[in-house]
């Protein structure tokens, strides 16, 4: 099953590493288009909005299917699963949510990274368990 969300996540982070080419040659385009009247360059952006917005939609997908994997096994244990996506900083925005629903309790996976990365960066795991209203289940 770990092999499995790790596949998910290299999967996910080589079509970000997409999106991210294609967003460099939008920006780029975007400039030269500014420099020049040509519309050559306006076409071009077009085009590669095309891309971004389908490296997106690509990328969605893949956590939809998992998602819907995930409702699937849990349906067959009697448990209702519902997801939600948000933006935002991840600490405030699943606080906020949980208390907004007035959850009893959130379930969070763990995974490590150094000491050094948890010390500049924060760690999620631990904004959650200190700040969420309610009981907080960590599964490593």
């Amino acid at each position: 099953m770990k092999d499995r969300w790790q596949q998910l996540a290299v999967s996910l982070r080589n079509e970000l590493v997409k999106v991210q080419r294609v967003l460099r040659r939008i920006e780029e385009g975007w400039r030269r288009a500014r420099l020049s009247a040509d519309d050559y360059y306006l076409d071009a952006v077009a085009l590669n909005l095309h891309g971004f917005y389908g490296g997106w939609e690509r990328i969605f997908e893949r956590i939809a299917t998992v998602v819907e994997g995930a409702r699937l096994i849990a349906g067959e244990q009697g448990v209702e699963l519902q997801s939600h996506v948000f933006v935002g900083h991840e600490v405030k925005t699943i606080v906020e949510f949980i208390k907004e629903r007035g959850f009893d309790l959130l379930v969070i996976g763990f995974m490590g990274h150094s000491a050094l990365y948890d010390r500049v960066m924060g760690s999620t795991c631990q904004g959650l368990v200190r700040l969420a209203s309610c009981a907080v289940l960590v599964v490593k």
